[in-house]
């Protein structure tokens, strides 16, 4: 057995993201509603920079979030003028 060589953070993103794409497909596949969907990962998410980072870091960390998802940092498709 070998050892793998350790990937970049940017690729464990890309990884993780892919994964929870196929699992997000899955669960809507089964019938659950995306609304429902989005909020069970959001809580899951804040859930874990809770955990690993503490509360006033997770706080800290979603005070942008309002204004990334205002500048289209979140937003998976343009509209095309």
């Amino acid at each position: 057995m070998y050892a793998r060589e350790p990937i970049s953070d940017r690729e464990q993103k890309l990884v993780a993201l892919g994964y929870l794409q196929e699992a997000w497909a899955e669960a809507r596949h089964d019938g659950i509603d995306g609304d429902c969907l989005a909020q069970a990962c959001l809580f899951a998410a804040i859930a874990e920079f809770v955990t690993t980072y503490g509360e006033e870091a997770a706080a800290t960390f979603t005070d942008g979030l309002s204004t990334r998802i205002r500048k289209g940092e979140f937003t998976l498709e343009q509209p095309r003028q």
